[in-house]
Parts: structure tokens; C-alpha cells; sequence
């Protein structure tokens, strides 16, 4: 079977070879894997935070928004939708940057292996051009080389089996690192479209909350007295639990919101059949369901994974009383149950920290964000946005030691001031984590 010379076009991606002196200590062939990689993940992140949203589709998003019927129900029912969508979009965007990073490792281990074999491929091609060069004489053309013509029969028959095993070696590598090449661009269109429907529905929801904010009757002057109040509580407060004694004891909205919680949860009706949607009835007032009643249904308050457990060791030689979660620079946090807030606001090692009566003695702290977008005494809802995560991890207590430089929110769940575990509450915890 005749052996075509690999044409120009299929060796210019192959690794330049580079000359090696007895001194070098690094491999090349490593330095210039750990230089791709690095280029990567720059690019990676300049693909997914280097997005504005045009002036066009921002003019766009805010005409919709001005559009919209400003009732209660509405804005609630378009927070929660368009919260939804951000974690599923932030979920893809994750996805595709694993997809990415995975992609480009096997780019490596190919480019490699090609790089292994240069000295290969170079005898490879010269036995091909000499082959094409000097073919064996035809013993019917030219009888008297008959003895050189059986020398040339043996020679190839010595050789060309491991030059076919070879030359096909190297083809599969180049058509592998060309098929690579061309899924590594479409994942990048893919992902750089995601990146851009997520910068417009961040931007809807700014919008959203804006104007929810302005259809607030709160007294702002009663509002910032509140907060002032509730700030100097948590800087005598010296646990969790004695805050939340505190405030639902000394602040009038957080009294206010313990009372309506006691009465929704008298008022409830137990033995609710079926699953329960926290997207219904955006309208409501007071939690849809008792709060242990919502088990194995509560979503996610970001899309993320989670790094520590309830119950694990910590640094700090006891066992953590709540969860950690990584989640994506900038990330809206939602509100993983409806509740009343009784805090918001920093406390301690904590950092920014909200906490949501949820009725029955339960309460669910978030900790760990750059902005909380929730007032005292408000009634939020299961999914909606409470809060913003920050662009990296803020240090705490309850995250120290996690070594991820990513945003990192902490939640806890707590019953009659103890801290339990909130695994039980997720709606398909065990597919989250593994999807990460």
C-alpha cells in the first residue's frame, strides 16, 4: 500500500522543536503545556466578566421593565423567574467552562504525544520522500536489477510495517488535535452567548428590584433607626442565638415579623398533599406551607457547589453547624424559603449576614455576601433574590481554610436557637452536589 507524504498544512500545529542543553532542567514540552494553560484560563475569564450589555438591549430590558404592571404580584412573579433563570444560566456557563478546561487538557496530552515522536516523524517523512524519490526498479522494465530489486523488497518489508504503524499514529494525533480544535470553538460559542443572555437577565433583575424597592411604603426614617438599633445588638451580641433573642425581642420589625410567622404558622394547614411549587401565588404574604413541611423541597439559594458540610471538622477542632457553597462572581443570592427578615446586616466573623424567620422556631442564616438587598421586617419569598455575592472569597470563620478563591456563601439552619443540619430541606441535594 503506497504512503503519501503528510502535506505542509497537517504539521504546522505540531510543537516547534527546541533545542535542549545538558543544562536545561525544565521540559519544554511541560513549560509550554503550563503557558497554554494559563492563557486559557485568561481568556476563559475575560470570555464571562469582560461583558457589557449594550446600550441597545439595556434600553430594550428597561422599556419592558417600565412596561410591566407594578402590583406586588407581578414584580414578585418576575424577580423569581428571572432569579431562576440566572442559576440555570450561571449553571451552563460552569458546565462549559468545565467542558472548556477538560477539552484543553486533551489538547495537551495530545500535542504531547506528537511531541514525543518528533524524531519519529522526522525518519517517518524521510523514508516516505526517499520512497518517492527512488522507487525499486520493475524487474519487468529493467531485468539486470534484479538483485536490487529483491535488496529493496527485503529492506521494505523490514520497514514498512513500523512505518505505517507509525505514520498512521501520527495522522490519527493530528485529525484528533484538528477535531479538538474545531469542539473548542464551538464551546466557546456557546459559552460566550450564555455569558451574554446572563449579563441581561443580571441586568433585568437590577431593574426589578429597583422598582420594587420604590413601590415600598416603609417609613425610611423608622427603617434606618431600625438598622442602627439592630447593628448596635449585634455588637453585643456574642452568638448567633443571642442575636436573634435580641432583635425579635428589641427591634419592633423583627417583632412583628416573629408575631406574623407564630400566626401563619397557627393558621397553616398541616398535611399539605404533593409537591409543593415555590413559584405559585407570588402574591402571598405569609409562608405558603409550614416550614417542616418543606423537606427535600426548598431550592438552592445559588448555583454552585458545596465545599463543606454540616457536621464536618473545621479549623477550629469542632464540627461546622452549617454549609459552604461556592458559587460564581457576582451571583444573586436568593432566599431559600419564604420568611420574614429579623437581620441584615454585619455580624462578627460572619460578615454580611441575613436572617430569615421561617415560623416553628426555625430560623436560616446566609452569610458571606457582598450586598444584601433585603430590609427588616420584609416577607420575602422562596427564590427570591436577597443579596449579590462578591468577586472573591470574603475571609471568615466560616469559611477559613476552604482554600477556594471563589465566592464562598455560608447557610445555616437553625431550630429553637440550635443549629441543625439543612441537607434534609434541599430539593435534590444529591443531584446538585454531583452536578456541582
Amino acid at each position: 500500500m503506497p504512503f503519501a507524504p503528510l502535506s505542509a498544512t497537517e504539521t504546522t500545529d505540531l510543537p516547534e522543536q527546541t533545542a535542549v542543553t545538558p543544562k536545561d532542567t525544565a521540559d519544554p514540552a511541560v513549560e509550554e503545556a503550563r503557558d497554554r494553560k494559563q492563557k486559557r484560563e485568561a481568556e476563559l475569564a475575560s470570555l464571562t466578566q469582560d461583558i457589557d450589555v449594550s446600550a441597545e438591549r439595556q434600553d430594550a430590558i428597561e422599556k419592558e421593565i417600565r412596561s410591566i404592571d407594578r402590583d406586588r404580584e407581578t414584580l414578585n412573579s418576575k424577580i423569581l423567574s428571572t432569579a431562576d433563570t440566572i442559576k440555570i444560566l450561571e449553571t451552563e456557563v460552569s458546565d462549559t467552562e468545565r467542558r472548556l478546561r477538560k477539552l484543553g487538557e486533551n489538547e495537551d496530552t495530545v500535542r504531547a504525544s506528537l511531541a514525543s515522536r518528533r524524531g519519529v516523524l522526522s525518519e517517518v517523512l524521510a523514508a516516505l520522500q526517499r520512497i518517492g524519490r527512488r522507487p525499486p526498479p520493475a524487474l519487468a522494465v529493467r531485468p539486470s536489477d534484479a538483485l536490487a530489486a529483491v535488496r529493496s523488497a527485503i529492506l521494505l518489508n523490514a520497514v514498512m510495517p513500523e512505518l505505517r504503524v507509525e505514520t498512521e499514529a501520527l495522522a490519527s494525533d493530528l485529525a484528533e488535535l484538528s477535531r479538538l480544535k474545531d469542539v473548542i470553538a464551538k464551546e466557546k460559542k456557546t459559552l460566550l452567548g450564555d455569558a451574554m443572555r446572563l449579563a441581561e437577565e443580571k441586568s433585568r433583575l437590577e431593574l426589578l428590584l429597583s422598582a420594587k424597592r420604590q413601590e415600598r411604603d416603609r417609613n425610611a426614617q423608622k427603617l434606618a433607626q431600625e438598622k442602627r438599633h439592630a447593628q448596635e445588638l449585634a455588637e453585643k451580641s456574642k452568638s448567633l442565638k443571642e442575636l436573634i433573642a435580641r432583635i425579635e425581642t428589641e427591634i419592633e420589625s423583627a417583632r412583628e415579623a416573629s408575631e406574623k410567622s407564630r400566626q401563619a404558622s397557627a393558621a397553616a394547614k398541616p398535611g399539605r398533599e404533593g409537591r409543593w411549587d415555590p413559584f405559585s401565588d407570588p402574591g402571598r404574604l405569609s409562608p405558603a406551607l409550614p416550614f417542616v413541611e418543606a423537606k427535600g423541597q426548598l431550592p438552592w439559594p445559588v448555583a454552585g457547589e458545596m465545599i463543606r458540610d454540616f457536621g464536618q471538622e473545621d479549623d477550629f477542632g469542632g464540627t461546622t453547624e452549617g454549609q459552604s457553597i461556592t458559587t460564581r462572581p457576582g451571583s444573586p443570592v436568593t432566599a431559600p424559603a419564604d420568611g420574614w427578615v429579623v437581620y441584615a446586616g454585619p455580624f462578627r466573623s460572619f460578615g454580611q449576614l441575613l436572617i430569615l424567620n421561617t415560623g416553628d422556631g426555625y430560623h436560616v442564616l446566609l452569610a458571606g455576601m457582598d450586598r444584601i438587598d433585603a430590609d427588616l421586617g420584609q416577607f420575602v419569598l422562596a427564590g427570591e433574590p436577597v443579596g449579590v455575592m462578591g468577586t472573591t472569597k470574603l475571609a471568615s470563620a466560616a469559611t477559613l481554610g476552604l482554600g477556594s478563591t471563589q465566592p464562598v456563601l455560608y447557610v445555616e439552619f437553625r431550630k429553637d436557637g440550635r443549629a441543625i443540619d439543612p441537607t434534609p430541606w434541599w430539593a435534590g441535594t444529591e443531584e446538585e452536589k454531583a452536578r456541582g
